[in-house]
């Protein structure tokens, strides 16, 4: 973990052009520039004071699977400019992918189902997992204004796996339904990880887990975190499970898929190239 806070400092370290070369493509994988990306489009004037780096699963360009919507081969910077970078990665990815199954087992268990039900393909078996390597600007919120490093929001899938550094920032709101929401601020834990429940996993509990309410609100330091989105196969259809569903307590979402979930999140919270652009 430390190695990958280290090698993610100096990827973001690098000059803006080098890191635009490796500009997130169709797939989501790459990097996201400041302003790229707007959480909570309701309540900012601008995107989230943040630039991050996406790496998902790697499928070769020749594999039959690199044709599916969110898969394919990753982006990774020049080893003449960050050697060994892509390897420190790579072990990483894999190490949060064993830890989140982990952690899915005990959440099968709470939802009396069989402990391995998360392991089936469509679910964490062939994942859509990603990592995120995010840093924040040395600026300060204005939650008043709509300034902010991260945007109210809920993370998309089922669970995400967060590490932080030792600067503030992260808040939560336990009751995502109040007015007003109540923020709490979560202290750093370097060297853990805090666990975020995602919309699927709401959707799939018909609520016994929440998706959790975040956000980001800097004072003025810079601030680096990683997180690892452990998610269903595109092609999984999420639907209330039998264990959380009566006739007094019935379904509160419509079957989806996780494609077209977490496509349409993708597509409202993300600009184009263009627009960046012009922000900056």
């Amino acid at each position: 973990m430390n190695e990958v806070f280290f090698q993610s400092t100096k990827f973001f370290a690098l000059p803006l052009h080098k890191k635009m070369e490796l500009f997130r493509n169709e797939k989501l994988r790459g990097y996201t520039p400041t302003l790229d990306q707007t959480l909570d489009p309701e309540n900012q004037v601008q995107g989230d004071l943040k630039e991050g780096y996406y790496i998902g699963v790697e499928v070769p360009e020749d594999d039959p699977d690199a044709k599916k919507p969110f898969y394919g081969p990753n982006q990774w910077p020049s080893e003449d400019i960050l050697p060994g970078w892509r390897q420190v990665m790579e072990q990483y990815h894999n190490e949060a992918l064993r830890v989140s199954r982990e952690i899915a087992k005990i959440i099968a268990l709470t939802l009396d189902l069989d402990a391995g039900f998360f392991d089936k393909p469509e679910m964490l078996g062939e994942p859509l997992a990603t990592l995120k390597l995010l840093h924040y600007e040395d600026k300060i919120s204005d939650p008043a204004r709509g300034i902010y490093g991260c945007g109210a929001h809920s993370d998309f899938g089922l669970i995400n796996l967060l590490a932080t550094d030792d600067v503030a920032g992260l808040q939560i709101c336990k009751n995502k339904d109040a007015r007003p929401r109540i923020w709490e601020d979560v202290a750093p834990l370097k060297g853990g990880f805090i666990i975020n429940i995602g919309d699927l996993l709401e959707r799939l509990s018909n609520d016994v887990f929440r998706s959790t309410l975040h956000r980001v609100v800097l004072d003025g330091q810079e601030r680096y975190s990683v997180a690892f989105f452990a998610d269903p196969k595109p092609e999984c259809i999420v639907e209330c499970l039998p264990s959380c569903t009566s006739d007094m307590n019935p379904p509160k979402y419509p079957p989806i898929t996780c494609y077209a979930y977490m496509n349409q999140r993708y597509n409202d919270t993300h600009l184009g190239l263009n627009h960046i652009m012009d922000k900056k």
